[in-house]
Order: structure tokens, then C-alpha cells, then sequence
């Protein structure tokens, strides 16, 4: 659904009732949406017709109607009409959110669930062609979102809080819709993009609303860096006190100029390192700690993290190594949907310790910087693509034999996607064929999927086991060392 505020109430009555919800980004096609759809058992789709961005109509409903087909858990689709003339409910399986609305009794008592009852599942890349159903609970997770959005925003009553992420992501859960209405919170919700009608739009909001905790991603920050100061100074932003940073590292100079220009030089800025598996922050500065540029600060009361080695061993300040987190927290994810043993690989892998998958640097006062993943993963404007789910999507067009993706730096986004394709015997590499593989990715994921560049070669370097290893074409392509290369096939 779009972000309205129907996305919000759906998801509430879900929880109200003690029915799971798993949100998917409206961003997905058919395909993904169908993945998540099947794994999950999903009884019941809740959609709109249409979404607005950019001033122009997003067809929503007609990407869930292919996603329902070969999805046999699927009893009903219940469809937000919000175009005008709306469209026509195929009645045997679709009906209209708002007369569902009004069948209903005015009063519904809400479900008494467990502690421990699935609340949501949410869908995560992994570096399997599946993505990973991250199971959260009820009681934990709300009392991990409550903590954190009362003490790391250092929420008040006459707050405007406007996190501009959606809650397709967990940002979205955790900070547009659990956390901020747990503690009786103000939200700030809106379809818009933060460059139209202009890049002065979301300044223009935080006047027009008094917004007072701004909470945004470093590739949107990075855009308003490139576009220049003169947008957000045609607007009073007197109103902020905190800005905030979610999804990816966010570079010294993106803070440095956050810092400066948008919040004038007097408001804390809160970089925050958390996933969709942590469910809540984990490290951040909190307010009234020294801010160190690049840093994102250190784990928050109550969570004990660390940087390790591959055996578990704590590594000397300055040294790079593994992020862990030693001890529980309330809102750990508690399972992946059918997938038991991916669960237990994250607290299997090293020591027994929560492995995050990043690899990270803490300095003598025990402050945190993020230096990426330290797997297949690659972060595209703060959202999370496993490689194999587009090299699944590139190998299911007939033309293409093999691929392999990897994550480039970008200015702009953080990172971006290159792809390498081995061609089906018989098909000549052509820029037709490139952009066609383009729009394949968009059609099968999602439009954030898509590669910034596909490069054709004729074989891909692959372990003796057969294991493509993307580090050594991330290195050739950053003209770096290829490192240890002993299990190279060739």
C-alpha cells in the first residue's frame, strides 16, 4: 500500500485482532510480492488501486492481482479505491476496504495475545535467492520500539516526529508506527519525494508542520548536499531540535553538512545502527554525548556490542573486525519464517554471539563506526538487496546463462548494482539486450534493484566448490588487492 493513513490503520487492526501482518513495499513487483506471499501463507492481501508519486498515478492493485496467481493461501483481496472513477472488484475474491470498514461493529475489544506471539513477519534480503522472513513478537518488540523512540529521541509531548521511511521497512514499523504511537507521539506521514514538485519540499513541510525530530536516510541527505544550500534556506526550520539518520554509514561530510545546514548548528544528530533483525536502535550517540562525524556512536543502555574477530576474540580500538552483539535484547527477531537453520546461523557463527554481518572499527572511547557488510549484501539508498535475488531475477530471462552482482560505492545512493552476465549460448551482447535486462530486474523486484551497469563476460571467477567470488570483481573494479585467491578455480 502507499503511505497513507489507511496503510497504518490496516496494520494495527492486524494487530489488534492478533492476526499477522507482513507489510511489502509497494516498491516490489508481482514476483517478489508472490515470494513473500507464499512463504508467509498470507490469507489475506490488502492493497490500494493506486499510489501517487510524483505527481502521477503508481498502479498498485494490478501487481498484487498477478502476485495472488499460483498463491493458493490467498482468500481475499481487500482494495483501498482511491482513483477516481475507482476501479471495478472482481467480487468473488476482492472486496472494498472501506465497506469492510463499515461492516464491522464500532467497538472491537482488542485479541489478548502472549508475550511471545508473533506480532509481524518482515521480508529481508539475504544472500540466498529467498529472502528472509524476520519473525517478531509482541511483547519484546514493543517494549524494545517504546524504549527507544521515549529515550534515544528523548520524545516530548509537543513533538512532530516525521521519519520519512515507509513501512515496508522496518524504519517504518519501528519509527513511523510502533514506537512513535506507543509513547502517545505525533507522526508525520506523506507520499512525497523529497526533490518534487522541488528539492524544497520537505523543508517546506517541517515549516508548514513544525516538525521538531526529523528522521531521514544518508542517500537523502547526500541529494540535498548535491542540489544546494539555497532550498532549505528559503524555509524556517527553527522547529527542529533532533535530526536523525537510518539505513546505511553516513559519511563525515553528509553529517558535517546536516549538521550545519539543516540543523543550524544547535540540534543533535542521532546516526543510528539497528536492523530489521534487532528490531530497535542498538548504537547510536544519544543525546548530549560529544558527536564524532562518521561514527555512529556507541550501543545504547541495556545493549552490549563489540567488535570481534572471526573466533570471537575482541579486537584493539582501531582495528577493523566484526560487529557482534553479546547479550539479548528485548526486541530480538525470534525466528525466520521456515528457515531454522538461517535463524541459528546468527547466533551459531561466532562464539554464540548475535553476528549483525557488518564489519566495523571502535576507537578508544568505544564509539562505533560501520564499515559495511561483510557479506553478500548490498545497501542501495538504505535498503537492503541480497546479490542472489538479482542474480536470480537476471538468470531467469531466457538470453542469460549466468550472473553475479555486486555493490559499488555511489555518491548518491551509497552504493549501486553491477551486474555480470554470461549469455546463453546463441545471444549476442547488445545495449538492447542490456536495458532489456534492466527492465527485466525492475519487472521481477523492483525498481531499487535495478543495475546501474551490466557488463558481459564470457566466465565469472568461482571457487573449486563452485561459489562465485564477488569480492575478487568488487576488487578488480575498485583496483584494489584481490587478497587470498588460493581457492580460485583459475
Amino acid at each position: 500500500m502507499p503511505l497513507v493513513p489507511e496503510h497504518i490503520i490496516a496494520l494495527l487492526a492486524c494487530a489488534r485482532i492478533g492476526a499477522v501482518h507482513n507489510i511489502v513495499y509497494g516498491g516490489f513487483g508481482a514476483q517478489a510480492l508472490n515470494a513473500r506471499i507464499r512463504d508467509s501463507g498470507a490469507k489475506v492481501v490488502i492493497t490500494s488501486d493506486v499510489g501517487y508519486r510524483r505527481g502521477k498515478q503508481v498502479s498498485l492493485k494490478t501487481i498484487a492481482e498477478e502476485a495472488v496467481v499460483n498463491a493458493p493461501s490467498v482468500e481475499k483481496i481487500i482494495v483501498l479505491r482511491r482513483a477516481d472513477p475507482g476501479p471495478e472488484l472482481f467480487l468473488e475474491m476482492e472486496v472494498d476496504y472501506y465497506d469492510v470498514l463499515e461492516s464491522g461493529d464500532a467497538t472491537c475489544e482488542a485479541t489478548v495475545m502472549d508475550a511471545e506471539d508473533p506480532l509481524f513477519i518482515l521480508y529481508t534480503s539475504g544472500t540466498t535467492g529467498q529472502p528472509k522472513g524476520i519473525v517478531h513478537t509482541c511483547g519484546g518488540y514493543m517494549v524494545g520500539t517504546y524504549y527507544t523512540t521515549k529515550y534515544v529521541f528523548d520524545m516530548k509531548e509537543n513533538d512532530v516526529h516525521w521519519c520519512t521511511a515507509d513501512p515496508g521497512w522496518i524504519t517504518g514499523h519501528s519509527y513511523i508506527v510502533y514506537g512513535p504511537l506507543s509513547v502517545g507521539a505525533t507522526v508525520l506521514i506523506t507520499e512525497t519525494v523529497p526533490d518534487y514538485p522541488d528539492p524544497g519540499i520537505y523543508w517546506q513541510i517541517i515549516e508548514d508542520f513544525g516538525v521538531t525530530i526529523f528522521y531521514t536516510a544518508p542517500t537523502a541527505i547526500r541529494m540535498f548536499m548535491r542540489v544546494g544550500e539555497e532550498w532549505p534556506n528559503k524555509y524556517n526550520l527553527d522547529s527542529l531540535r533532533i535530526i536523525g539518520s537510518v539505513g546505511e554509514p553516513l559519511n563525515p561530510e553528509a553529517f558535517e553538512w546536516y549538521y550545519r545546514v539543516i540543523g543550524k548548528g544547535r540540534c543533535p544528530i542521532l546516526d543510528t545502527w539497528w536492523q530489521t533483525e534487532t528490531g530497535m536502535h542498538m548504537i547510536t550517540t544519544t543525546v548530549g554525548e560529544p558527536m564524532k562525524p562518521g561514527f555512529a556512536g556507541r550501543a545504547i543502555p541495556g545493549v552490549v556490542v563489540d567488535v570481534v574477530d572471526s573466533k570471537g576474540n575482541s579486537v584493539p580500538p582501531g582495528t577493523g573486525g566484526l560487529l557482534v552483539i553479546k547479550e539479548p535484547w528485548p526486541s530480538q527477531m525470534r525466528a525466520v519464517k521456515n528457515n531454522d537453520d538461517r535463524y541459528r546461523a546468527y547466533w551459531e557463527t561466532i562464539n554464540g554471539y548475535y553476528t549483525a554481518g557488518d564489519l566495523a572499527v571502535k576507537d578508544e572511547d568505544g564509539y562505533i563506526m560501520i564499515l559495511g557488510r561483510s557479506d553478500d549484501i548490498i545497501i542501495v539508498s538504505g535498503h537492503n538487496l541480497g546479490t542472489a535475488e538479482v542474480e536470480s531475477a537476471l538468470v531467469s530471462h531466457k538470453a542469460v546463462a549466468e550472473a553475479a552482482v555486486i555493490g559499488l560505492p555511489d555518491a548518491l545512493k551509497g552504493q549501486k548494482v553491477k551486474a555480470f552476465v554470461i549469455l546463453v549460448n546463441g545471444n549476442k551482447p547488445t545495449d538492447k539486450l542490456k536495458s532489456d535486462l534492466i527492465y527485466h530486474v525492475r519487472m521481477s523486484i523492483g525498481p531499487i534493484a535495478m543495475p546501474s551497469d551490466i557488463e558481459f563476460v564470457d566466465s565469472l571467477p568461482k571457487t573449486r566448490s563452485g561459489k562465485i567470488m564477488r569480492r575478487v570483481l568488487k576488487a578488480q573494479e575498485l583496483g584494489i588487492d584481490l587478497g587470498d585467491i588460493s581457492t580460485l578455480e583459475e
